[in-house]
């Protein structure tokens, strides 16, 4: 595959298509989960997030319980001031940052929380697991957010 840092979002965009019809088969595809770990380890050995940082500039990730208490503890606030400064909640019930992009991403992309991070954001692209296929509505959408995302699918698609 010839990856290109700077046009796989075009390239993502114009295959939406073909993406979404691949996952939705992909579930049928007898040990295509083992692929992933080392898929995922090529992907970040071509990219890397500090020269995107698209995932926090535009999707939040959910703020459970012990994330908040963890993150509120490091920022030296009490929950209900962290939940009110940075967090609201979604129209599933669950805490998300109020804007875009996340109140702790810096200019240099660099998360200001990164030791304490949300639980979403350790486990964000879910290239290497399982949960890859499981929610394949939000790996289909995550293509076009996460250059990791879209390489490891296509090369999904060249192995099988």
């Amino acid at each position: 595959m010839n990856f290109n840092p700077t046009t796989w979002k075009q390239e993502a965009t114009k295959k939406q298509k073909e993406n979404k019809q691949f996952l939705a088969k992909s579930k049928r595809i007898k040990g295509i989960e083992k692929h992933l770990p080392d898929l995922h380890d090529e992907a970040f050995s071509k990219i890397d997030c500090l020269n995107c940082a698209s995932c926090c500039k535009t999707i939040s990730p959910r703020f459970k319980t012990p994330d908040i208490v963890r993150i509120a503890k490091s920022l030296g606030m009490k929950q209900s001031v962290m939940i009110e400064t940075y967090l609201r909640l979604d129209e599933d019930g669950d805490y998300v940052v109020k804007t875009s992009p996340c109140p702790f991403l810096g200019s240099d992309n660099y998360c200001s929380i990164y030791d304490v991070r949300p639980g979403d954001c350790r486990k964000y692209p879910y290239t290497d697991s399982g949960e890859f296929f499981e929610y394949v509505n939000t790996t289909y959408q995550n293509t076009t957010t996460c250059p990791a995302v879209f390489y490891v699918l296509e090369r999904l698609k060249e192995i099988v």
